[in-house]
């Protein structure tokens, strides 16, 4: 059977998300961030085009490399400001009905107790639509922020990321056993305390004591996203994540990405199907090859070179303003860096100059572009899902929400004339839309379910 494509919309609660400069388009509505009104219409947008979620990228730092201060990304919104998009999510979900919402928050910059408690919070406001994209944050400037005085290494963030999601696991999972709550308005008991634990937890890095402050939610611990492509990464997905997010420019690089991360997870005692890989991508497509390509040069002309190398300098913890833009990109390994973005640019047998760097990441970021009509675009994702074994895409766009609407009005329908996409939502919680009937709650075979009452009594017995 031909593998379905599935789709997420990728934002940030910001003017610029990965195409600095197009705000600047007259059709553009990315100023209008600040609103609830903009985020509501996209997510039904979304929700028509039967995306599987909104996937809103977040981080508390700066990019404030480039230069060696912030003054770039200032000038260029370049992911300046950027709200918490957590607020959204309500608002969202009110205005639909089946759409997820997968909401990056990190593991370094606050207690697991607090978070825990937030996506339970939205797992119910949300009648069980809510993931998240666990991140161990990168960004000096993130850590001067909530006042330490530097970045962790990197594979320590891991180490940190392994700890952190036992804890919130226990609280999600082992705090309130099923059937805790009874609701019963005869007798006036809402919850029987018997069947609710203090969780205490003493451990490297993080520790707590307390009871989970809100009974189960829908899917009890949210849809795991992650998005670390590094071999540390890799290993932390293949443990933990049930979606990876991938983005690189090269179809061998994202095979081989997603075939080392599947043997990993079997080697975890894992079944590697229930981990699904999706790739960044931009799609700029029209009624006709023409019209596409007229709409490309028109984005190509509002495109902001500062602000793309600010957003590199960035996310590779190289200061790009130190080179010439013909220079080779630079192979340094930085712990205030995504490694991943590091190895994708210096790979090969010619590694990218800066000057193709910034032309390649004007719009869309570190992923591909497809440019086309109808058909070479349908044909052009069909060609990365069966090349690379990935399970869909996180959509970017250059013009928002116009890009989102020409795939929702042009490229859905094609695909679904192919058999390669769905015609209807399932019903059910994120999980169970995703994976299918009876998946509401991660799969015995997750790590988390081993903090499960009746797991831990099984184990002691």
């Amino acid at each position: 059977m031909t593998k379905p494509i599935r789709i997420n919309g990728f934002a940030i609660h910001s003017p610029v998300h990965l195409s600095p400069g197009l705000w600047t388009h007259p059709r553009d509505r990315s100023l209008e961030f600040n609103t609830l009104g903009y985020w509501t219409d996209l997510a039904r947008l979304l929700e028509r085009g039967l995306f599987e979620s909104l996937f809103i990228a977040d981080g508390l730092g700066v990019h404030d490399v480039y230069g060696g201060s912030a003054d770039a990304a200032l000038r260029r919104a370049a992911q300046v400001p950027k709200y918490d998009p957590m607020l959204l999510v309500s608002a969202m979900a009110a205005a639909t009905e089946h759409l997820g919402f997968g909401i990056t928050a990190s593991v370094s910059y606050e207690p697991p107790f607090a978070l825990a408690r937030r996506f339970s919070t939205l797992d119910h406001l949300t009648q069980g639509r809510i993931a998240w994209n666990v991140v161990t944050g990168y960004s000096v400037a993130a850590s001067r922020a909530v006042g330490r005085p530097g970045i962790t290494a990197h594979d320590t963030r891991y180490d940190i990321a392994d700890e952190f999601l036992d804890v919130v696991y226990r609280l999600w999972e082992e705090s309130w056993e099923d059937g805790a709550v009874l609701r019963d308005r005869a007798r006036g008991l809402f919850a029987d305390p018997e069947k609710i634990h203090r969780i205490a937890h003493a451990g490297e890095h993080f520790r707590m004591e307390g009871i989970h402050l809100v009974d189960p939610s829908p899917q009890r611990t949210p849809f795991l996203f992650q998005a670390g492509a590094s071999h540390r990464g890799r290993d932390f997905a293949a443990t933990h994540a049930e979606a990876v997010f991938l983005s690189d420019p090269s179809k061998s690089a994202i095979a081989a990405t997603v075939a080392d991360t599947r043997r990993r997870a079997a080697a975890r005692g894992r079944d590697p199907a229930d981990i699904l890989f999706f790739a960044l991508m931009t799609v700029i497509v029209g009624r006709t090859e023409a019209e596409a390509r007229d709409k490309h040069r028109d984005y190509l002309a509002h495109v902001d070179p500062e602000g793309a190398l600010a957003l590199f300098s960035g996310w590779t913890g190289i200061d790009l303003s130190a080179y010439d833009l013909d220079d080779p990109f630079p192979n340094l390994r930085r712990d205030n860096a995504i490694t991943s973005v590091t190895e994708a640019f210096s790979r090969g047998d010619r590694p990218w100059t800066i000057r193709e760097i910034v032309a390649h990441g004007a719009i869309g970021g570190r992923g591909p572009v497809l440019v086309g009509s109808v058909a070479q675009v349908a044909d052009g994702l069909e060609a990365w899902m069966d090349e690379t074994g990935i399970d869909g895409f996180n959509l970017s766009y250059a013009v928002t929400p116009e890009g989102y609407g020409d795939v929702v009005d042009l490229v859905v329908p094609e695909l679904q004339r192919r058999g390669r996409y769905k015609t209807a939502y399932a019903p059910g919680s994120l999980r169970e839309k995703v994976f299918g009937e009876g998946r509401r709650l991660l799969p015995a075979r997750h790590p988390a379910a081993r903090f499960r009452r009746e797991a831990r009594v099984a184990a002691a017995s």
